[in-house]
């Protein structure tokens, strides 16, 4: 047993056995028949220190009524009266009264709750030791496991497919490597198995830097001081790195919009974000055709829409986009080259400075990424000027 869940128990036990004494105070201090203000006695400070307590608390007796409860239980919505309403505690609670203290993890129903199932752990205690007969009062003490059951699952899974997204490259270069040394007589095959080699040395690289980018976004290192940073420079510059890429398919990229933004941020994250958009825009449009981007005023924030005219993206699909290794089409990643991160990367750059990132797509006509930063101060442009997409698409992204 924890010595937090000691102590509780042995609160508790002294607050059971002197129940019709707590009754009798009111406040942390009593009034005395004589007028004069005393302390309060052991077993009403227990109860005063179970209540500020953050843990769940209940006490159910022999009879499954609820002798006490602190107010985080109430919260919880498992206790109506003197009823526990959750079936899996009761259980637990009539299993550690015959069998000594039990511990488990119960899914609290979404309706009890008010803001979606929750999954707490339970330590069911009994309040009396030895083998008193018939059995005493038993404690549940319930804490949250929420969230970091999703964390250890969203950990879990990020290793696994960090473990499968690393075998390919890894696994080709092997390949290759054999297939140089099988070849050595053979000038040209070896030129070609090299330059192989250097593009899956390209895409290894790449993952891993995203890797990094990602864990710092997440929060593996403090968020840099944001300061105001003029979106044309950002534009300019995740235009510059896209630039070589649109060519060598014959793409087109379009700078437009409002001119003169400035929003509060980190530069070199929110250029990699409009840098990963247009990447992705260039992979998933075919040659001879345009990459529109551009930014504008709206309702506070500045608004960077990134436009293509490329395959789109599936109905079902849009609203996965930006989980971390996620690819509508899986038989185009070797093509394309991605990651499945870089989509991620924006939606944390977004998060990080108290934005959004929103798409609208239709398969065969195109897709339009919006990505959304608060604007830096009063002395932001007004709403007004060019929309950098037809304000129709931006309207659809947030139907």
């Amino acid at each position: 047993m924890s010595p937090l869940v000691a102590l509780v128990v042995g609160l508790l036990l002294g607050g059971v056995v002197a129940a019709t004494v707590i009754i009798r105070f009111r406040t942390m201090f009593g009034e005395a028949p004589d007028g004069v203000v005393v302390p309060l006695p052991e077993a009403a400070l227990a109860r005063r220190l179970v209540d500020l307590m953050d843990p769940a608390i209940v006490v159910v007796g022999v009879d499954d009524a609820v002798i006490l409860a602190n107010p985080a239980a109430r919260a919880l919505g498992i206790v109506r009266g003197t009823r526990l309403l959750v079936p899996g505690l009761l259980a637990l609670a009539h299993a550690s009264r015959t069998g000594g203290s039990r511990r488990g993890d119960i899914r609290l129903p979404r309706d009890l709750v008010g803001a979606g199932p929750r999954l707490v752990g339970v330590h069911a205690v009994r309040l009396e030791s030895g083998t008193v007969r018939p059995p005493g009062p038993v404690a549940l003490v319930l804490q949250d496991i929420t969230e970091a059951r999703r964390v250890e699952a969203v950990r879990r899974d990020f290793v696994a497919n960090v473990g499968h997204e690393l075998k390919t490259p890894v696994g080709a270069l092997t390949l290759l490597a054999e297939a140089i040394e099988g070849a050595a007589d053979d000038p040209e095959a070896v030129q070609r198995f090299a330059g192989r080699i250097a593009v899956e040395a390209d895409r290894l690289a790449r993952l891993v830097r995203e890797l990094i980018d990602l864990s710092r976004l997440q929060g593996g290192e403090p968020l840099p001081e944001l300061v105001p940073v003029e979106v044309d420079r950002v534009l300019g510059e995740a235009v510059d790195r896209t630039r070589t890429a649109a060519r060598a398919k014959q793409l087109e990229i379009v700078l437009g919009g409002q001119p003169g933004l400035v929003v509060r941020g980190v530069e070199s994250q929110l250029v990699t974000a409009v840098t990963n958009l247009l990447a992705n825009a260039v992979a998933y449009s075919t040659g001879n055709s345009r990459v529109a981007v551009g930014a504008r005023a709206r309702s506070g924030f500045a608004e960077i829409a990134v436009t293509d005219s490329g395959i789109g993206i599936p109905r079902a699909d849009r609203h996965r986009v930006f989980e971390r290794f996620y690819r509508v089409d899986q038989s185009r990643a070797s093509s394309t080259g991605g990651t499945g991160l870089g989509l991620a990367i924006v939606k944390h750059v977004a998060s990080n400075h108290g934005g959004s990132v929103a798409v609208w797509s239709e398969e065969g006509l195109g897709s339009t990424f919006t990505l959304r930063i608060p604007l830096a101060g009063a002395g932001a442009p007004p709403v007004a000027g060019p929309p950098a997409v037809p304000q129709e698409r931006v309207e659809t992204e947030r139907s």
